[in-house]
């Protein structure tokens, strides 16, 4: 079975996002992190080389693949933010319909800044995808 490729590591979180070249997306990150430990409980932490997670949980599949991953987490990549939630959770697309300029696939949600997106809807969708994983 494939090993996964994204875990816990012993990183800097600080010293990554002082990598970010773009000041905005820079700033977005510090201010995710706040937000994120405040909305988890939990310090960041990076999972593979980019990802930013808050806290963890133990995911298994039918297919029996299993592991770890972050409750709530964040990347910040060259051409956007990425927001990670789970697949599915409580009003989900109702509240994507109300976050603001993004886009979305089945557990990413990318922003260019977070200007760009109504925060307090950001922390409710961070709530209830962290309710769906904790289940």
């Amino acid at each position: 079975m494939a090993k996964n490729k994204t875990n816990e590591t012993d990183a800097n979180v600080t010293e990554f996002v002082n990598k970010v070249e773009n000041e905005v997306k820079r700033n977005d990150s510090f201010k995710l992190i706040e937000i994120l430990q405040s909305l988890t409980g939990f310090a960041p932490k990076m999972w593979g080389p980019t990802i930013i997670g808050f806290g963890s949980y133990h995911y298994k599949y039918a297919s029996g693949h299993e592991g770890d991953a972050p409750l709530a987490a964040f990347s910040p990549r060259k051409d956007n933010l990425v927001l990670y939630f789970a697949n599915e959770f409580k009003d989900r697309e109702l509240l994507l319909s109300q976050l603001g300029k993004h886009r979305s696939s089945k557990a990413c949600v990318y922003v260019k800044k977070l200007s760009d997106i109504d925060l307090k809807i950001f922390k409710t969708m961070t709530v209830n995808s962290m309710a769906t994983v904790k289940q």
